[in-house]
């Protein structure tokens, strides 16, 4: 086929297509095509912004979520479009990027094609960031009845289901059934849950006396069930013991050594013999990569993620690389890859979008090093912990390093000024986003187990 230069939007310049395929634009350039708009994927889109190449991001959402604060979403701190920026309005102004929303189904590297459920489109070279999805590690149970939190829908689920159980717990006369349908247990104790344990806690201590008079803040209960015997596995020993001591603070009843087992929609059940009352139930135990067919088991390793070489490239295929929480740098220094947050991946995004100039231009390849910027977590407000390399400090100015980091890592000045003002609003009041009930949540239906 023939192609021209990609700044022509005319209509006469759209690449000649049958009615299966995805149409682009004509270009003499090579066709870079990058599956997923997360960290990773922005980040290598940005760092080839307006450079020789023809850049196609596919993605089934039209927009960015940064998904640190999903967990304000779920518990009405925030609303969902204060955390999520539009990849067309991103990309204004980069003339080599264009965007489709579609959802990738298979991947054929030896033809260099990828079919999607809007078509397909080829590419000369082919950046995988599909990020992750929840892991429940086969327990169907644990699946067909809790809600995860890896999107902003997830988070709307469990904001929705939330309101909705407790409206219904100021109707019920029965006391068993009140006290499921006020009573929260979130599954794993990384930053993800100890963060959505520190704002329900926040939640039941400010808001729900205020909201339901029906009934005592005490018959809330907020239980953390950690597999391990620390919180924040993945930071010092200082933040796991800060952290612990902030939630029993927030009246959080913290279960460590604990591996849940079964859940059936209102009973949790561990291993130890434990059984939890909760018709609230939020996993946020694992992940693992979301990969789409197509590519060869051989490639894939732990946590279904993609084995790379220093360079991000899967071996054996050609100009294919992997970033993000789909990728799997394995070396003797990280035999089990980096960590799946955030600053990896963006330091792969930029760090790819130099190797593939430089493999379009012959030019030795760079390889990748991560640099450790350090980890942040809260629980709730004025109440973080925070590692930074050798310096390790918990409390108020935490909170505020987190907050800081946070609002500034958000896409778009507007979202910026949106979570500013609804952190300020809430510093001093406590007050959160409208408890709106938008749509009656329900449960899908039973998966075959």
């Amino acid at each position: 086929m023939m192609r021209n230069n990609f700044t022509s939007n005319t209509y006469k310049d759209i690449e000649y297509c049958s009615s299966d395929t995805i149409c682009l634009p004509k270009t003499t350039l090579k066709r870079l095509v990058v599956i997923g708009g997360g960290f990773a994927g922005l980040s290598l889109v940005e760092g080839l912004k307006n450079k020789p190449i023809q850049v196609v991001l596919i993605d089934k959402n039209n927009y960015h979520q940064f998904q640190p604060l999903l967990y304000q979403v779920a518990t009405s701190g925030l609303e969902p479009d204060s955390i999520a920026f539009p990849f067309r309005k991103q990309f204004k102004g980069y003339k080599n990027v264009r965007f489709r929303l579609a959802e990738v189904q298979e991947i054929d590297t030896n033809s260099k094609k990828i079919q999607t459920n809007k078509g397909y489109l080829t590419y000369d070279y082919l950046v995988v960031a599909t990020g992750t999805t929840t892991n429940f590690f086969g327990m169907k149970n644990v699946e067909n009845n809790s809600l995860g939190m890896k999107s902003i829908r997830d988070s709307l689920n469990i904001r929705h289901l939330m309101l909705q159980n407790l409206e219904q717990a100021t109707i019920t006369c029965n006391a068993k059934e009140r006290d499921a349908l006020t009573n929260f247990a979130i599954v794993g104790g990384g930053p993800a849950g100890v963060e959505m344990a520190g704002a329900l806690a926040e939640f039941c201590k400010y808001i729900l006396p205020k909201d339901y008079p029906e009934y005592p803040s005490s018959l809330m209960k907020i239980y953390l069930v950690e597999g391990s015997g620390k919180l924040i596995p993945t930071m010092s020993e200082k933040a796991s013991a800060k952290t612990l001591k902030y939630l029993k603070e927030l009246n959080v009843e913290v279960l460590l050594n604990e591996i849940v087992t079964d859940y059936d929609g209102e009973i949790v059940k561990t291993k130890s013999g434990k059984e939890l009352l909760a018709k609230n139930f939020i996993w946020t135990a694992g992940v693992k990569g979301e990969l789409p067919k197509g590519i060869d088991k051989k490639h894939i390793v732990g946590g279904n993620r993609l084995k790379t070489n220093e360079y991000l490239q899967v071996e054996g295929i050609e100009n294919v690389f992997a970033m993000g929480d789909i990728a799997a740098v394995i070396t003797n220094k990280t035999p089990k890859g980096h960590p799946q947050v955030a600053q990896p991946a963006i330091q792969q995004g930029k760090i790819t979008a130099k190797n593939i100039m430089n493999s379009i231009n012959n030019q030795p390849l760079i390889p990748f090093q991560y640099k450790d910027k350090g980890s942040l977590a809260t629980v709730g407000k004025r109440r973080a912990v925070a590692d930074l390399g050798k310096l390790k400090f918990t409390g108020y100015f935490a909170w505020l390093l987190w907050s800081f980091v946070h609002l500034m890592s958000i896409s778009g000045f507007r979202n910026k000024i949106l979570v500013g003002f609804n952190w300020t609003i809430s510093y001093f009041s406590y007050e959160k986003s409208n408890r709106i009930i938008i749509r009656n949540f329900k449960k899908p239906e039973l998966k075959d187990i």
